[in-house]
């Protein structure tokens, strides 16, 4: 007896513990689905197992990306064009590099040579031009 003592417990509290079962009668709750329609498209009919609900959009925003995943960021800063990007990017990356007028890797006093004489061509043309 004292055996099925733990084995009746065991039982009365998983029944407690288990959900109600479901009827197999109740019918499934209906699917709903939304669309975006544009222009003049009809709208699905819905059936007797799904609710359609349309949202009408002009015709002029068919192929555009949505007012939600669109970003206009304002920056006080005006648009650097690629070139000067990569103008910008060349002269981080090329210290240490040959003709990078550094005192880091090799070359490095060629670099300020031809940076020297860039300097002084400019400043003849410019001479040049104020006579």
């Amino acid at each position: 007896m004292k055996a099925f003592l733990p084995i009746a417990l065991m039982l009365a509290t998983s029944a407690l513990a288990a959900p109600p079962a479901k009827s197999l009668a109740e019918p499934a709750p209906p699917r709903i689905s939304n669309l975006v329609v544009y222009g003049e498209d009809p709208c699905p009919r819905s059936s007797d197992d799904e609710i359609i609900v349309c949202a009408r959009q002009p015709e002029s925003d068919r192929y555009r990306i949505p007012k939600q995943l669109r970003k206009h960021k304002k920056t006080d800063q005006p648009a650097v064009s690629w070139t000067e990007r990569t103008r910008t990017l060349d002269m981080v990356s090329k210290k240490g590099l040959p003709n990078s007028c550094s005192p880091q890797g090799t070359g490095g006093q060629t670099g300020c040579l031809r940076q020297f004489l860039e300097a002084a061509r400019l400043e003849r043309e410019a001479a040049k031009a104020g006579e």
